[in-house]
């Protein structure tokens, strides 16, 4: 039995912010569940699925966040307690049919894990998706510990219920990252067989219905606010004439602050984890009898602002402050130190500060660049294509491991918006220059967003290339499976949809499919695709050696050496390749056996053949 499955309630257990939610999630008798995974969510799907198998739950892989909502709204609809986790910027995918469907509402509880990426650690940008609670007037509730991750997760389903709303768990890298002891709860048995209710005149927004539920939907948004105002989620610690109104992580930094400055007993801390509606009256009733306050959050001035209005709105001269120079900023995550630095600062306490560790005399840390994989399947893939295409061409890329070629010696990414943007700007940039344009798709990336604008860029016959990356899983995120994988080696029996056939039943007649490791036969089809006036697709095809080594299908090839006297040191391997398994020592280039996965690529750049396998005994 999986540990997260255990039916003892009480034990105490160290659990990832991600699988606390899990745990909370079952614990709610989750019925259902889907998913496009994205850092940092990407925890929650990929062990559910693990759980599924041993349980009557179900979950998919979705082939994007929209689907993922869709799927999960119909089986909200029908009954089932259903989640469905997403990234910040999965929201946005997802929002077309998250707007409606606040209209239409639920009958099983459903949670929307969206978790937000401040520092953009993985992510194209930095959004703060409490304004989807405002977009769409749905609930968010904000955890600031695993256990309240795992809490919060139970109550949000108990919360969309009583409301017959969707609700937004809405969380940050810090939370979902973080471990912490999480004491587990009673199982409650998932409902999982489902009944739908036809009733058009509710659930077919047409205009006419869309009129009447938009009035419902401000009726539950009202009765939102009241248990929002209400909401033990909300609650303050200490006392004091001095606030601190704060969320999320930056809660626990607050708490820290607050006991390393001795202000324990002079500032009191108003806590909110019910954030949408916002609980104005919690917090006009918080704001009476303080002299001034300071709104601690990461990213936007989402409460500043509505804090600010709730003192208008009452009529409280009370100072408030929160992003300015000298304060918090909109960018990046806070830390411990910052924010300890920052609430100083405001009240005007004194402070000694940590001094630095000296690092003087310690040696330089090297740098390390973000880069492809020892034997990555993408990089001999870029190579061949610049080698062919040119320096000059422009080259769109997409979100993966492959936007890693962005970065000197590859240098092959040059535009990039979001999922699926690489054969829709491709297209544009191609009409607009008169040039042929490559862009590069990754295979999860294909089936999420890409074959939309592939079949735009076929109907409107523009003249574009574009080169999927067939690495056979959705590897950046962490191996999960999608429409193209073939799902066996995984125990499942999920039906494989080739890239291929989907490429040519679009209509894309110039179609060629490698294998990046030959260099020759790839560098002759990129030579035709280029050649070719429209749309032409190469589909690269090379199993991602991590994931080949999970699944225990990685070929068993022979490590590469360097030939020290045929070598002359021309660095192409180093200079056009940068695989990491190359080094350099005595000014000579060396291969790290153990990170040499015998894909052979370094031997067909060298230009002195000074690159061979290592034979057997040596």
């Amino acid at each position: 039995m999986h540990p997260l499955l255990s039916p003892k309630a009480g034990q105490k257990r160290l659990l990832l912010g991600n699988l606390a939610i899990v745990r909370g999630a079952v614990e709610a008798g989750v019925a259902f569940v889907t998913c496009y995974p994205g850092t940092p969510s990407s925890e929650v799907p990929d062990t559910f699925f693990q759980l599924a198998p041993e349980t009557d739950i179900y979950f998919e892989y979705s082939t994007n966040e929209k689907v993922a909502l869709e799927v999960g709204a119909g089986a909200a609809a029908s009954g089932l307690r259903t989640l469905v986790t997403m990234k910040h910027v999965g929201v946005n995918v997802a929002a077309d049919p998250l707007m409606t469907l606040a209209y239409v509402g639920v009958e099983g509880g459903m949670v929307i894990l969206c978790a937000d990426d401040p520092m953009l650690f993985s992510s194209q940008n930095e959004q703060d998706n409490r304004y989807y609670g405002k977009l769409s007037g749905l609930p968010i509730l904000e955890p600031s510990s695993p256990q309240e991750a795992k809490d919060m997760t139970v109550q949000a389903f108990d919360l969309s219920e009583r409301l017959k709303l969707p609700v937004i768990l809405r969380t940050t890298t810090r939370i979902n990252h973080s471990r912490g002891p999480v004491t587990f709860g009673k199982l409650k048995k998932p409902m999982t067989q489902g009944h739908f209710t036809k009733d058009p005149m509710k659930k077919v927004v047409v205009p006419a219905v869309g009129r009447v539920l938009h009035k419902v939907l401000l009726a539950k948004y009202d009765q939102a606010l009241e248990l929002a105002n209400a909401s033990e989620l909300n609650f303050v610690d200490g006392r004091g004439r001095w606030g601190i109104i704060t969320n999320g992580v930056s809660y626990a930094y607050v708490t820290d602050a607050l006991a390393d400055l001795g202000l324990k007993n002079q500032v009191a801390v108003l806590r909110l984890g019910f954030s949408h509606p916002f609980p104005r009256k919690a917090v006009q009733q918080f704001l009476r009898r303080k002299e001034k306050v300071l709104v601690v959050e990461e990213l936007e001035p989402y409460m500043e602002d509505e804090v600010k209005a709730a003192a208008q709105e009452a009529g409280l001269a009370v100072a408030i402050a929160g992003k300015s120079a000298r304060l918090f900023s909109r960018l990046y995550e806070f830390d411990p130190g910052m924010v300890r630095d920052r609430i100083a600062k405001y009240f005007g306490v004194k402070y000694q500060a940590a001094k630095p560790i000296k690092t003087e005399d310690m040696p330089e840390v090297p740098g390390r660049p973000p880069n492809l994989c020892p034997g990555c399947p993408h990089r001999s893939t870029f190579f061949s294509v610049k080698k062919i295409a040119g320096q000059d061409t422009v080259y769109p890329t997409d979100i993966g491991c492959y936007t890693l070629g962005l970065l000197p010696p590859l240098s092959a990414a040059d535009f990039l918006l979001c999922m699926g943007s690489s054969i829709s700007t491709a297209c544009g940039i191609s009409r607009a220059t008169g040039r042929k344009t490559v862009g590069f798709i990754g295979d999860s990336t294909f089936f999420h967003s890409g074959i939309t604008g592939l079949v735009d860029a076929v109907h409107n016959r523009h003249n574009v290339l574009l080169v999927v990356l067939d690495n056979g899983t959705t590897a950046m995120t962490g191996h999960q499976i999608h429409p193209g994988v073939d799902t066996k080696p995984l125990g499942r029996d999920n039906k494989q949809i080739k890239i291929e056939d989907v490429v040519r039943g679009v209509g894309v007649e110039d179609v060629h499919v490698v294998q990046p490791r030959n260099l020759i036969k790839t560098q002759e089809a990129v030579q035709a695709a280029m050649a070719h006036e429209g749309v032409s697709v190469l589909i690269s095809q090379e199993v991602c050696p991590l994931y080949a080594r999970r699944i225990g299908t990685l070929p068993k090839r022979p490590v590469f050496e360097v030939d020290q006297s045929k070598c002359k040191n021309h660095r192409d391997c180093l200079n056009l390749l940068a695989c990491p398994a190359f080094y350099v020592e005595d000014q000579a280039v060396m291969i790290n056996p153990d990170l040499c996965i015998g894909c052979a690529v370094c031997g067909q750049v060298c230009p002195e053949h000074a690159i061979r396998p290592v034979k057997k005994g040596a």
